[in-house]
């Protein structure tokens, strides 16, 4: 299903409103047409050779340079949004910024070599069919599996001497990166390797109730436990909403690439304690933590967005219908919320991001609610996986009746 964008049109559609609630037709429209003005318009004001990162505290753009963690999400939410419109220019944009981190793929010292060059990548492999792009895939997951120990059975994230082995729970998804290249170059030992992460996370990862820690610290010589922490939560023993998120999506591709159950369920298990939370808001976008006491605390919009698209597929995975239902009703009623004006930015503000009111690292007084742009990538897919999962779906089901 393509749509034709006009400029004048994105301003009537955001601007227009009605008693009758828009379809989700109709919302995707709206939103991705506002997604394509806002990303045609903010490459306009990007330095060479930089990337959107988020708003700074004097309200300016702030970038980063091709190896910060974050680069891959502008060219990846390009890549969708030309996906949608068939808009060349957006195309030759999307081309423009993936080919910037060519150079990523020997990056051995981080474990963010999968976000960065799936997400663009991927996406401009999965569209395209360039074999250049798929070398860049090939090398660069064999650079991130370089971090894998045995003795351990993770992936090492972050190399820093505040931690022996280091291992977060961002770094499930970065493992979507080495099963492609398992699958695609028959190499099983990228495979074993997410599948022994996977587990290895699932059992020390996870508190009774699926809730999920931050950060576990092992020993890189048995493997043995250090200690366990959320960085960037509350406390240590509270649930950080993006790291419920990750966790959520993680599992859920696992599944999706694996077949394993054990990850399906898991995936389950984190859905439900997300959304029977006594703390999540009636509209679904969580607060930056759910242990938060305090009623007007930030909320997340990246949290939710992510949580948004891992539902999505998630739902299309459960053969009881009630339950596949309630997870797509959580993802439609966070993605209606995003695409309100409380978080949907109007054309030309926000620094041209799409969304507005994320939160990357409130203990540590970083990107509080700003627009971040894996907010806007994850905003972005769970509008494309919405609109071809479930819209798609229906009018193929409508056809055969």
């Amino acid at each position: 299903m393509k749509r034709m964008i006009f400029s004048l049109l994105v301003v009537v559609l955001f601007c227009s409103c009605s008693d009758k609630q828009e379809s989700m037709s109709e919302l995707i429209d709206r939103a991705m047409n506002v997604a394509i003005v806002q990303y045609k318009d903010m490459n306009e004001t990007l330095r060479q050779n930089a990337f959107p990162k988020t708003t700074a505290p004097d309200g300016s753009l702030e970038t980063s340079g091709k190896y910060w963690w974050c680069s891959g999400f502008y060219p990846g939410t390009l890549w969708y949004l030309y996906e949608y419109s068939l808009d060349t220019s957006i195309r030759n944009l999307a081309e423009e910024y993936t080919e910037m981190l060519d150079p990523l793929k020997f990056v051995t010292n981080d474990h963010d070599v999968g976000f960065q060059l799936y997400c663009s990548y991927g996406n401009g492999l999965r569209l395209t069919g360039n074999p250049d792009y798929k070398e860049v895939l090939y090398t660069g997951a064999h650079s991130l599996y370089s971090r894998f120990k045995p003795s351990v059975g993770c992936i090492k994230s972050w190399d820093n001497k505040k931690w022996s082995y280091p291992v977060i729970i961002d770094n499930m998804m970065n493992l979507e990166l080495l099963m492609f290249v398992a699958k695609n170059f028959d190499c099983d030992s990228l495979k074993i390797a997410s599948c022994k992460h996977a587990n290895t996370t699932m059992k020390n990862h996870f508190r009774d109730n699926y809730s999920t820690y931050h950060l576990v610290d092992y020993n890189p010589v048995n493997g043995s436990i250090i200690r366990k922490q959320t960085v960037q939560g509350l406390s240590d023993g509270s649930s950080w909403a993006r790291g419920q998120a990750w966790a959520l999506y993680g599992y859920t591709m696992m599944f999706r690439e694996t077949g394993t159950v054990n990850y399906l369920e898991q995936a389950q298990h984190v859905a439900n304690y997300l959304i029977n939370h006594p703390n999540m808001p009636k509209d679904c976008i969580p607060y930056w933590d759910f242990n938060t006491t305090d009623a007007d605390d930030y909320r997340d919009s990246s949290a939710a967005a992510i949580m948004a698209s891992a539902l999505i597929e998630l739902s299309t995975f459960i053969k009881d219908k009630d339950i596949s239902q309630k997870y797509l009703g959580v993802a439609e009623t966070q993605l209606r919320e995003l695409a309100s004006d409380d978080y949907l930015a109007a054309p030309g503000k926000n620094n041209h991001f799409i969304l507005m009111h994320g939160v990357g690292n409130l203990p540590g007084n970083q990107e509080v609610d700003v627009p971040l742009t894996y907010g806007d990538y994850y905003f972005v897919e769970a509008l494309m996986r919405y609109d071809k999962m479930v819209l798609d779906k229906n009018m193929l089901q409508a056809s055969l009746r």
